[in-house]
C-alpha cells in the first residue's frame, strides 16, 4: 500500500535549520510531482512547495521563498525539504503529499521557538 513517512522535525531556535525527509513506497514515486504542505496551529492547510517528477521544476509560496529548498532523490524514493532561517511562524505540522491522488504522510511537527 501507499506510504509516505516524514521525519526530521523537531524543536529549533529562530534562525536555525532543519531538513525534513519523506520516504515514499507503494507507488511509482519518480513519476509524480510531489508537495510539502503545512498546517499551523488553528489554521488551514498551506501548500508551501512542490517539485516535478524529474526535480527540475520547483514552486515555493512567497512566505518560504529563499529560505526553503525542496529536492528529491528518485533512486531512494525520498522527498526532502531543507528549511533555513526558520521563524516562529514556520511552526506547523509538515506533510509530504501527492494530494491529487490522496496520498498524505502522517506529518512531522516543526516548532520554532526560543
Amino acid at each position: 500500500q501507499v506510504q509516505l513517512m516524514e521525519s526530521g522535525g523537531g524543536l529549533v531556535q529562530p534562525g536555525g535549520s532543519l531538513r525534513l525527509s519523506c520516504a515514499a513506497s507503494g507507488f511509482t514515486f519518480s513519476s509524480y510531482t510531489m508537495s510539502w504542505v503545512r498546517q499551523a496551529p488553528g489554521k488551514g492547510l498551506e501548500w508551501i512547495s512542490r517539485i516535478n517528477s524529474g526535480g527540475g521544476s520547483t514552486y515555493y509560496v512567497d512566505s518560504v521563498k529563499g529560505r526553503f529548498t525542496i529536492s528529491r532523490d528518485n533512486a531512494k524514493n525520498t522527498l526532502y525539504l531543507q528549511m533555513n532561517s526558520l521563524k516562529p511562524e514556520d511552526t506547523a505540522v509538515y506533510y509530504c503529499a501527492k494530494p491529487t491522488l490522496g496520498y498524505w504522510g502522517q506529518g512531522t511537527q516543526v516548532t520554532v521557538s526560543s
